[in-house]
C-alpha cells in the first residue's frame, strides 16, 4: 500500500465517514473537504486534516473541481476517493485527478464515460453478452423516429434521457397518442437536468424487479461478483429498502447471472467497484445500466459476504490484486438496508433542522452508517438521507424480525424521519412474502394495496355470510 498514504475524500456525510474509517483501518491518513455549512460535520472532526472548499451550495463546494484538486495538492494527498453522488461519475474529473499525478479511487475515466451514457452503455452491454431490454438502436432523433421505434417495440414503451440518472429523465408512454407530448417533455427535462437532450427508447416492463450485481475488478484482469441485491422497493425511482441476496431468485438464476456478469466485466476490462443493474421479469434479466462507483446500498453486500468494499477499492487503486477469487466468495445469511431520511414519512417533504436526540439502535447483527449526532443541525442544502440502518441475520424471516426490533429502538428527535414508513413496510404481508415489484411501493403509498386488502376482507365476509345462510337453510330442512 506504499502508493497510497493519504486520501482526500471528495464527499460529505455518512459516506465520507465510511471512507475515513476504512482508511484508518488501513493506516492511511485522510483529508476531509467541507463547505461552510458543514464546518461542524462529523467527517470534518474525524479526518486527520480538513479543508474548506467553498460556500454551502454544491456547485460552489462539493462540485467545485478546482477547489477539490487544489485541496488535494496543498495537503499532499496521494489519492482522491469520490464516494457516490457529486463527482463520482464525472469522467472529466477522474481524468483531471490523474493528470495532476493523483490516484483516482474508482473505475477509469474512459470506463465512466463509456458506461455513463445510456446509449453507449447498452451497446457495450450487448457486445459483452449481457441481456438487454428490447429498444431503439441508439438515440431516438425525432418524434417521427420515436413513433416508428415504438411501433416496432410495441407499447407500452419508456423514453429515457441518454445522460440521465437517479430516476430522472424517464417517462412511460402507453400509446401513440401520448407520444408527442411525452417526447417533448422528456427532451426538455433531459436538457435542463443533464445538459443533453438525447433520448433513447426501451420496452416498458410492467411488473419488473430491480436486481443488481456487485462487481469488483483489479488492474491484473481479475474480476469477482459479490452476488446480488434486490432494490425493488422504490419511490419515484429512488430506493427505499435494499436486500442481499435477492430471495426471489433460484440458485441457478443467481449462479448463471454471476457468470454472465463476470464474463462481461472481464471483457470490458472493468476495474474497481461497479454495479450491473437489471430489470427482472418473468424469470428473465434485462440490463438497465451500470453504476461506475460505489453504491449507497453496498453495506448489505459487505454484511453478507464479509468484505470491506471500500478497502478493496483502495487496494485495487494502488495496483494490488484482489484479495478474493470467485470460488472463495461465499454468502452468509441475509441483510436489509433501510434508508432513513429527514422527511415527513407521509408527504416526503424534507424536514431539515436540529436533532435534539439521536440514539441509534445496536445489538447483534445491527450496523448504522450515519454522520449525525445529538445537537447536529441538518442543513436544507443537501440530500435528506441522514442514516442507513443495516441488519443481518441467518435468513430473511429472522432478518425482518431483527429489523423490526432495530427500527423500534432507533430514536431521532427534533426532525421527522422515514422510520415510521420503514416500520409499516416490514409489517406488510406483501413485503414479508416477496409479493412486490418496482411499482408496488408507489401503489402502496397511494393506498391501492390497502383498498385491495379491504376489498378482499369484504369478499371474505360476504362468503362467510353466504355459508352461514346455507347452514341455516339446511337446519330448517
Amino acid at each position: 500500500m506504499s502508493q497510497i498514504k493519504k486520501v482526500l475524500i471528495a464527499n460529505r456525510g455518512e459516506i465520507a465517514l465510511r471512507i475515513i474509517r476504512a482508511c484508518r483501518d488501513m493506516g492511511i491518513r485522510t483529508v476531509a473537504v467541507y463547505s461552510t455549512v458543514d464546518k461542524n460535520a462529523m467527517h470534518v472532526q474525524l479526518a486527520d486534516e480538513s479543508v474548506c472548499i467553498g460556500p454551502g451550495p454544491s456547485k460552489d463546494s462539493y462540485l467545485n473541481e478546482s477547489a477539490i484538486l487544489t485541496a488535494a495538492l496543498l495537503t499532499n494527498a496521494d489519492a482522491i476517493h469520490p464516494g457516490y453522488g457529486f463527482l463520482s461519475e464525472r469522467a472529466d474529473f477522474a481524468q483531471k485527478v490523474e493528470q495532476h499525478g493523483l490516484i483516482w479511487i474508482g473505475p477509469s475515466a474512459a470506463m465512466i464515460e463509456k458506461m455513463g451514457d445510456k446509449v453507449n452503455a447498452k451497446k457495450t452491454a450487448i457486445e459483452c453478452g449481457l441481456p438487454v431490454v428490447p429498444g431503439s438502436d441508439g438515440a431516438v432523433k425525432s418524434l417521427e423516429d420515436a413513433l416508428e421505434w415504438a411501433e416496432k417495440i410495441g407499447y407500452p414503451v419508456m423514453l429515457k434521457a441518454a445522460a440521465g440518472g437517479g430516476g430522472r429523465g424517464i417517462r412511460p408512454v402507453m400509446s401513440a397518442e401520448e407520444m408527442p407530448a411525452a417526447y417533448q417533455i422528456t427532451k426538455q427535462e433531459a436538457k435542463s437536468g443533464f445538459g443533453d437532450d438525447t433520448l433513447y427508447m426501451e420496452k416498458l416492463l410492467l411488473h419488473p424487479r430491480h436486481i443488481e450485481f456487485q462487481v469488483l475488478g483489479d488492474q491484473h484482469g481479475n474480476v469477482v461478483i459479490f452476488g446480488e441485491r434486490d432494490c425493488s422497493l422504490q419511490r419515484k425511482n429512488q430506493k427505499v429498502m435494499e436486500e442481499c441476496p435477492a430471495a426471489i431468485l433460484t440458485q441457478k438464476q443467481r449462479d448463471d447471472m454471476i457468470e454472465v456478469c463476470k464474463t462481461a466485466a472481464k471483457k470490458m476490462g472493468y476495474t474497481n467497484a461497479g454495479t450491473f443493474e437489471f430489470m427482472f421479469e418473468g424469470g428473465r434479466f434485462y440490463f438497465l445500466e451500470m453504476n461506475t462507483r460505489l453504491q449507497v446500498e453496498h453495506p448489505v453486500t459487505e454484511m453478507v459476504y464479509g468484505v470491506d468494499l471500500v478497502r478493496e477499492q483502495i487496494r485495487v487503486a494502488a495496483g494490488e490484486k484482489l484479495g478474493y477469487t470467485q470460488s472463495n466468495v461465499v454468502p452468509h445469511g441475509h441483510a436489509i438496508e433501510f434508508r432513513i431520511n429527514a422527511e415527513d414519512p407521509e408527504t416526503f417533504i424534507p424536514n431539515p433542522g436540529k436533532i435534539t436526540l439521536y440514539a441509534p439502535s445496536g445489538g447483534m447483527g445491527v450496523r448504522v452508517d450515519s454522520a449525525v449526532y445529538t445537537g447536529y443541525t441538518i442543513p436544507p442544502t443537501y440530500d435528506s438521507m441522514i442514516a442507513k440502518l443495516i441488519v443481518h441475520a441467518p435468513n430473511r424471516p429472522a432478518c425482518i424480525m431483527r429489523a423490526m426490533r432495530a427500527l423500534d429502538e432507533f430514536v431521532i428527535e427534533g426532525v421527522k424521519t422515514t422510520i415510521p414508513l420503514q416500520q409499516k413496510l416490514l409489517k406488510n404481508k406483501d413485503v414479508k412474502t416477496l409479493n412486490f415489484d418496482n411499482h408496488w411501493l408507489e401503489s402502496y403509498l397511494r393506498g391501492d394495496n390497502e383498498k385491495e386488502d379491504l376489498r378482499s376482507e369484504t369478499k371474505i365476509k360476504k362468503e362467510k355470510k353466504k355459508i352461514v345462510k346455507k347452514k341455516k337453510v339446511v337446519k330448517r330442512k
